[in-house]
């Protein structure tokens, strides 16, 4: 760690200049806090933290829906637990479901999918959100439900996909950094090919890492060695879960019943081919074409930087909401609400909030 750490701060001084680097992932930008990576690299590296947090770039206008659908009659609505406490425009899940709304938190969509094959009298909706890395289970969970025949199963897709939000960054006129720390989990199914217009297209450099001390400062020193030798690459530091290949049966099973869609990202708007929808010959699934869903737009909480921190462009501690009106206990923007959020991850680890 020490050896590592004295060359990222040779190769510093050798750039000569200040350089900023995006962690994609939420779980990076928790991770760099526990171990205190800023108080050992120098100065002259920013780390900002990216849109890598599902929870937190789940719309508005999604938690409203979900909302909806459990409060129709014979219907329960399942979710992933972290989606619970995200706020709709009047609620979140957890005000509902205290309001009587039927809401029931699973560990996994087969937990869903159990309880639609033990009550056959309900309709069982899943609210499908996540990144690629949980895709595969829900595709997997549809391809069950196909072929166990149950009939009273469905989802609510809200699933994003990370590379064109990279994209949407890249173009964006207010964020200029000089280097992408990429997630591990995500690239674990996707392999690192969908990140190389990074390189091609925007000459900036990648790598993509894993979660422990030594994993994310060695990604730091591989961007560094890449700034001073002046070229752009995607490379690989977290070797022995990711392959360049990635995950192909994940992503044939992805691929088999969902396919690319514009999706809203909260606090930042439309991002063409973000999303993920459910293919034509799986649209028995989607709740949507069962339930007449009429949901408006929602604007953001007045005062929420939420959407300026998921791009880079501010941190939380820029916000005037944070650690006073927004805390993890009464959220007002959805990065307050998840662990991986990176509101959360500063009031926690920051030291600024006492």
């Amino acid at each position: 760690m020490k050896k590592i750490a004295a060359a990222i701060k040779k190769l510093t001084e050798r750039i000569g200049r200040p350089v900023k680097f995006m962690e994609v992932c939420g779980t990076h930008t928790v991770a760099i806090f526990r171990h205190g990576i800023r108080g050992v690299i120098p100065k002259d590296i920013s780390l900002l933290s990216g849109p890598g947090c599902p929870v937190c770039v789940t719309p508005i206008k999604d938690v409203d829906a979900a909302i909806a659908i459990a409060n129709l009659d014979g219907t329960i609505l399942t979710t992933f637990g972290d989606m619970m406490r995200v706020p709709g425009s009047k609620k979140s899940l957890f005000h509902a479901q205290a309001e009587g709304a039927k809401i029931s938190i699973v560990y996994s969509p087969m937990d869903a999918l159990k309880m639609a094959a033990a009550n056959k009298d309900k309709n069982i909706v899943f609210f499908a959100t996540g990144f690629e890395t949980t895709s595969p289970s829900i595709a997997g969970t549809l391809f069950e439900a196909s072929r166990s025949g149950i009939d009273n199963f469905y989802i609510y897709s809200a699933h994003k996909v990370v590379p064109p939000a990279l994209k949407a960054l890249l173009d964006s006129p207010d964020l200029k950094i000089d280097g992408f720390i990429l997630p591990g989990h995500v690239s674990t199914i996707i392999g690192t090919e969908p990140y190389e217009f990074i390189a091609s297209d925007y000459s900036i450099p990648s790598v993509v890492t894993g979660f422990d001390a030594e994993d994310i400062l060695t990604a730091i020193l591989m961007l560094l060695d890449q700034i001073a030798s002046g070229r752009a690459a995607v490379e690989i530091q977290y070797t022995k879960v990711v392959r360049k290949e990635g995950n192909p049966k994940a992503m044939s099973l992805i691929n088999e019943f969902f396919e690319p869609c514009d999706a809203n990202w909260r606090g930042i708007g439309v991002i063409p081919g973000s999303g993920l929808k459910l293919r034509k010959q799986a649209s028995r699934f989607d709740v949507s074409n069962v339930f007449n869903l009429d949901i408006p737009d929602t604007p953001e909480p007045k005062g929420c930087q939420c959407g300026q921190v998921l791009t880079g462009v501010k941190i939380p501690t820029d916000c005037r909401l944070f650690g006073k009106a927004c805390t993890p206990e009464h959220p007002v923007g959805a990065c307050m609400v998840s662990t991986e959020g990176s509101c959360a991850a500063y009031y926690k680890y920051s030291g600024v909030v006492r």
